[in-house]
């Protein structure tokens, strides 16, 4: 009964990798940001500029175009129907301003056109934050109850919570390469992006679409540890 030291140590080795993996793709996330940031786009529109046009060109005029505080922090909000731009985007004429402000908007033309993953991970939101609301504890009283007394119960209910995250994290990944696939074509069909600098935003949208990769499997990695750790406590 209990946690074995095979599971601590894999549970260090997961920990480890997930966070070196997390960090390189981070890192060359900010740098490619840094990079593009300075590069200007083919059109010379501004981030804003580039958002309110594709949505016109796409038959959308109840998504409003707002600026945001932050670094990296742009997103649709399906709710208030706006497109959050970061403030190194909105008013940026540069390629990466672009491509972000074009992502953004192709999760509004999915919102319009009822993309069905966008619709699930819409269904999943309350559930996955009411879960993430008191998941950690659960577990570690799981954890803590495995070890000291061999019930596993709390443990089991821990990882019906933590598999909700993982299977939002799952849906979230057609989402963004969906959203990224939209803003491509479009910035190449419209001339936003034109050779060098449209290999710069498939650039750009590849480095972001990585970090929901690594987010989606250090769930699942994270979640297969859990899993062992309760089948071989109630060994």
């Amino acid at each position: 009964m209990g946690i074995s030291l095979g599971s601590t140590a894999i549970y260090w080795i997961l920990f480890i990798g997930i966070a070196l993996v997390s960090w390189l793709v981070q890192a060359n996330l900010q740098r490619k940001f840094k990079k593009y940031s300075q590069v200007r786009s083919f059109s010379g529109l501004t981030g804003r500029e580039v958002a309110l046009k594709m949505l016109y060109e796409n038959g959308i005029t109840d998504v409003q175009v707002t600026s945001t505080s932050g670094m990296l922090t742009d997103h649709y909000n399906p709710a208030t129907k706006t497109v959050n731009l970061s403030e190194g985007v909105y008013s940026s004429n540069s390629v990466m301003a672009a491509a972000v402000a074009a992502h953004e908007c192709g999760h509004a033309i999915q919102h319009a056109r009822a993309y069905a993953p966008l619709t699930l991970r819409s269904k999943l939101v309350p559930a996955v934050s009411y879960a993430s609301s008191f998941m950690t504890w659960v577990l570690l009283a799981g954890m803590l109850l495995l070890s000291w007394t061999g019930n596993s119960t709390v443990l089991l209910i821990g990882i019906i919570l933590f598999s909700l995250t993982t299977l939002f994290a799952f849906v979230t990944l057609p989402v963004e390469i969906d959203a990224s696939r939209r803003a491509l074509k479009w910035l190449e069909q419209s001339g936003m992006t034109s050779g060098s600098t449209h290999a710069a935003a498939t650039d750009a949208l590849k480095a972001a679409a990585y970090t929901y990769v690594v987010a989606a499997l250090s769930s699942l990695a994270t979640l297969i540890y859990y899993i062992m750790v309760y089948l071989g406590g109630r060994k």
